[in-house]
């Protein structure tokens, strides 16, 4: 029996796809969100964690390897990996302190990328920087930060900028705006497609 419901597939499909290119070796979990629907989380090579909901049932929560899980969107679901899953997960959907336009944030991204590719064609101050450097380098900048009601701020990082952009929630033209939404210590950009979450201090281990 099918797991997925045909309304749901294609948007499946999009964010496993991206999950295996950025990540061949990545797991996604399966967790029932309600009636009809299933949320899928899987976590980035750079400590992010992403997400997105479809209409699709499954009696229990389950991590399963993301190539073999967009090898099955017609059939069952693939052998169980739960205990590769070592991350906590935050209490979504959190709460929205932030809008921003998403043309705002999908220029964050691509200026980003091109000094990165400035910097590796031409070095910087004259001097020729490594790839890994300047990839770390532009993951922890904070090219946004918000201020909540009590005053707090939000540093939003480069991490959660390139997560969304890269698993495509900031495509087309869906959603005129990205949502910043806290939940405990996690922070998010929400888009219409999806949501990237990041914990300061990493993604600990549940354990």
């Amino acid at each position: 029996m099918a797991w997925l419901a045909d309304s749901g597939r294609s948007d499946a499909v999009a964010f496993v796809a991206r999950v295996v290119r950025l990540d061949p070796g990545a797991v996604v979990r399966l967790r029932p969100a309600g009636e009809g629907a299933v949320t899928l989380w899987s976590r980035l090579p750079w400590g992010v964690l992403v997400c997105r909901g479809i209409p699709a049932r499954i009696a229990l929560d389950r991590t399963v390897s993301a190539r073999e899980l967009l090898e099955s969107m017609d059939g069952e679901l693939p052998a169980p990996r739960d205990t590769d899953w070592r991350w906590s997960l935050p209490r979504v959907p959190g709460t929205v302190v932030e809008r921003i336009p998403r043309g705002d944030v999908v220029r964050v991204g691509e200026a980003a990328a091109q000094t990165v590719r400035t910097a590796a064609a031409e070095g910087v101050g004259g001097r020729p920087v490594g790839s890994r450097m300047l990839r770390d380098a532009l993951l922890e900048h904070v090219p946004i930060t918000v201020t909540t009601e009590a005053g707090d701020r939000i540093p939003v990082s480069q991490r959660l900028v390139q997560a969304v952009i890269r698993m495509g929630f900031t495509s087309g033209t869906a959603g005129d705006f990205v949502d910043v939404r806290i939940s405990g210590p996690w922070t998010a950009l929400a888009c219409t497609y999806g949501s990237a979450w990041h914990r300061a201090g990493g993604s600990p281990s549940i354990g």
